[in-house]
């Protein structure tokens, strides 16, 4: 049986809008009106984390992959801020894609960027998508939003494969049902324990997780200059980030 995909609403108030997916008031993202190029909301800010783990003198030749578009904030801010060298969104709903397009600002594709309707899980699965990214971006929520839509270790298995050697994906974990531990343990067997790390949740309760596939972690000088420097060039809280962060282990709870 085909399941219908829900219907898009936007709202707005005090300057910020939103979108919305069926008759749920959950968000699943946010855009503001008077800088749309700012990611409004804490946890999207968190899911760019991965820039710690990568030079940033790096960016512009770099390949970024972000699946479920949401209000295409991360999509929006490779493309036109980070000026990364290449931007793949994958978006199971047709009605999101046009809802970013019509009402968040969406660019239409060019060179370096390609939107593409349809299941994020086949397209991590396809071989002809292995190594195709630097940076992967995960937040794959219905309008339930009571926790990730795919969150198997199977499919985590196949995010590792869509990085290439040194590459880093980051996935936000929340929701109701959702079981940290449980998500947790299958990225750490995907990608190996020592190659996961997370934030702090946020006051709403999202967890960002990182993982990398071969990356050799810098030095604390390193990564206290790397983020002084996203901090200066893009605004992000980078180093607020270095203060969440810490390695998976049996105290991360």
């Amino acid at each position: 049986m085909i399941i219908p995909l829900p219907a898009v609403t936007v709202s707005e108030h005090d300057g910020v809008r939103y979108l919305h997916l069926g008759e749920t008031p959950w968000v699943q993202g946010a855009m503001l009106l008077r800088a749309p190029r700012v990611l409004a909301l804490e946890y999207v800010q968190r899911m760019m984390a991965w820039m710690l783990w990568r030079p940033v003198e790096d960016l512009g030749a770099a390949r970024a992959v972000q699946l479920g578009l949401g209000t295409a904030s991360i999509t929006r801010f490779c493309h036109q801020v980070l000026r990364m060298g290449h931007i793949t969104a994958v978006e199971l709903n047709p009605a999101v894609i046009a809802a970013c397009r019509q009402a968040f600002r969406l660019p239409a594709d060019d060179a370096r960027l390609h939107v593409v309707q349809g299941d994020a899980g086949q397209w991590a699965a396809d071989a002809a998508h292995h190594a195709a990214a630097d940076v992967l971006n995960v937040d794959l929520y219905d309008q339930e939003a009571a926790a990730p839509v795919l969150d198997s270790a199977d499919f985590y298995a196949d995010c590792r494969r869509v990085l290439a050697p040194g590459g880093v994906m980051s996935v936000n974990l929340f929701g109701r049902r959702a079981s940290f531990e449980a998500s947790s343990a299958r990225i750490a067997a995907a990608f190996g324990r020592d190659q996961v790390w997370a934030l702090r949740p946020t006051r709403e309760g999202n967890t960002i997780v990182v993982a990398a596939r071969g990356v050799v972690v810098p030095d604390r000088a390193t990564l206290t200059a790397r983020a002084a420097t996203i901090e200066r060039l893009y605004g992000l809280p980078a180093r607020k980030w270095l203060r969440l962060v810490r390695p998976l282990g049996p105290d991360l709870r």
